[in-house]
């Protein structure tokens, strides 16, 4: 029996990145190897005919390298915190039906996917956690998830979150990643980003689907040295450029992504930020 979801509803909000994952992996299968994808959409009873038409186009087919491309940069410094903290608690914040934990997956490391309830209802179904994992429905603006992390200060913690903050008002991240910061010493927070140009190009794609209009109330970033007057347990913040920073988008992907991956990176300033906890 599939799965269905409905049209307008947060459930929806799932789609472009899953089927973006989905038509990477069989347009750009070295840059992204999911089989997971084509698997969940073959479990879901939704129509898919509209966001295929899109995706096929030029500029749909860049914003499933763009996914690509973020999923990997998550994942490299997921990999890299795991290297000198093998036990660490690998926390996806916003997870909706992303699979990163089961490819940074050391053997000793815990994970757990956090959304709300609506979203891990559907994860549950179609993305039962592993050994080792935990589905764990919240609101992230409520924090007594924390306690539902097993977190050891000597194994650590690193956070990460895919697309997910671009629906945040700015004082709502401000307070999450001060409160994280204290409660989780030694642990650091990766996430995507982009400034105020960006932004508002979004609010004629997924923010308007989401109901957002008012884009200044929401979080953006122009300079990450912004972060650190939020808070004095940020040990340190530093940022790479989403699309070129940690592998290049080069010729073989045509000029047209070539183009679009560095408007990305230097007029919208699409970055994967990081943010170090003091211990």
């Amino acid at each position: 029996m599939k799965y269905k979801i409905e049209k307008n509803t947060v459930q929806e909000t799932l789609i472009i990145p899953l089927y973006g994952r989905k038509v990477c992996a069989e347009r750009y299968p070295e840059m992204l190897n999911d089989e997971e994808a084509q698997r969940i959409i073959d479990n879901i009873d939704y129509d898919f005919d509209e966001k295929g038409k899109l995706m096929e186009k030029q500029p749909g087919l860049f914003g499933a390298l763009e996914v690509a491309q973020r999923q990997y940069d998550l994942a490299f410094e997921v990999t890299d915190y795991l290297k000198t903290h093998p036990e660490a608690a690998v926390i996806n914040l916003g997870c909706g039906l992303d699979t990163t934990f089961t490819r940074v997956d050391n053997g000793q490391c815990c994970g757990y996917n956090i959304d709300l309830p609506d979203i891990i209802e559907i994860r549950n179904e179609l993305l039962p956690a592993g050994e080792r994992e935990e589905n764990i429905a919240a609101d992230l603006n409520d924090f007594s998830w924390f306690e539902k992390i097993a977190f050891d200060e000597s194994k650590g913690a690193v956070f990460f979150a895919a697309g997910v903050f671009y629906y945040f008002k700015t004082e709502q991240v401000k307070a999450l990643f001060s409160a994280m910061a204290r409660h989780f010493k030694g642990g650091k927070i990766v996430f995507d980003s982009c400034n105020k140009i960006g932004a508002k190009m979004m609010t004629k794609t997924w923010l308007k689907e989401a109901g957002i209009s008012d884009v200044s109330a929401y979080f953006s970033l122009s300079n990450v040295n912004e972060l650190y007057s939020w808070s004095n347990d940020f040990k340190s913040v530093t940022a790479k450029p989403y699309m070129n920073g940690y592998r290049k988008i080069d010729k073989r992907f045509g000029a047209f992504n070539q183009m679009m991956s560095a408007f990305g990176d230097k007029i919208v300033k699409m970055q994967i930020v990081r943010i170090d906890f003091n211990e």
